[in-house]
């Protein structure tokens, strides 16, 4: 009984594993954003952006923030997990002024549990105290969506708990871009995004420009 209880463990171990997510799956991404160079003016503030697609696709994030050095250290589909991976290359390499966080968004859409992405977000949260005391850090909430409103419910769980720990924790900031991307019943802007119903057009953008811009003033 016993021998048949560890073989059905080691089994059950092994496809965890195996369809665990891998971080490496990144790495190509990660190589081409940490050897980037840029030509950047030394009376500017640095200003880096990291996380997930919808900080990729923000192609425009310098020219809508001219008075800064914007890095964009998004690599699209990534979790919380993986940006504590790639921690020291996404986020520690330039020491930045200024720091955007957009990461919540995949884990949630994969159905990770509330718990489990509180606990990657505090393991980054314990490294950015320790690595970056006088970094402005802001955390953008996963947004809205049309394709994951269904997930409603699990977003605005996460997004109270990063908001409340940001709230109370000196250098931490909560961007909420949520109410901008709301109609006035409450329900998420249709014209804001792309075919897939997850990534954001320039409307998207424009809304987030107005968040974000509050906390480069």
């Amino acid at each position: 009984m016993k021998q048949k209880l560890l073989l059905l463990i080691l089994i059950l171990s092994g496809f965890l594993f195996s369809h665990a997510q891998d971080p490496t799956r990144f790495q190509e991404q990660v190589d081409k954003l940490f050897s980037a160079e840029y030509d950047f003016s030394p009376d500017k503030k640095l200003v880096v952006f990291t996380g997930s697609s919808s900080i990729v696709m923000w192609k425009d994030v310098q020219e809508r923030f001219p008075d800064f050095n914007i890095i964009n250290n998004g690599f699209g589909g990534s979790h919380f997990s993986d940006l504590l991976y790639y921690y020291s290359e996404l986020v520690t390499k330039q020491t930045p002024e200024i720091l955007f966080i957009y990461e919540g968004d995949n884990d949630v859409g994969s159905n990770k549990k509330t718990s489990v992405i509180y606990k990657d977000f505090k393991a980054l949260t314990k490294k950015l105290q320790r690595d970056l005391p006088t970094t402005k850090i802001i955390f953008i909430s996963p947004k809205p969506s049309m394709a994951r409103w269904h997930l409603t419910k699990q977003y605005n769980k996460i997004n109270k708990k990063i908001k409340r720990y940001c709230n109370k924790t000196p250098g931490y900031e909560f961007a909420d871009v949520w109410p901008v991307m709301l109609d006035k019943n409450g329900e998420v802007l249709k014209d804001i995004f792309l075919e897939d119903g997850l990534h954001m057009n320039k409307k998207g953008y424009d809304l987030w420009e107005m968040v974000i811009g509050e906390f480069l003033k």
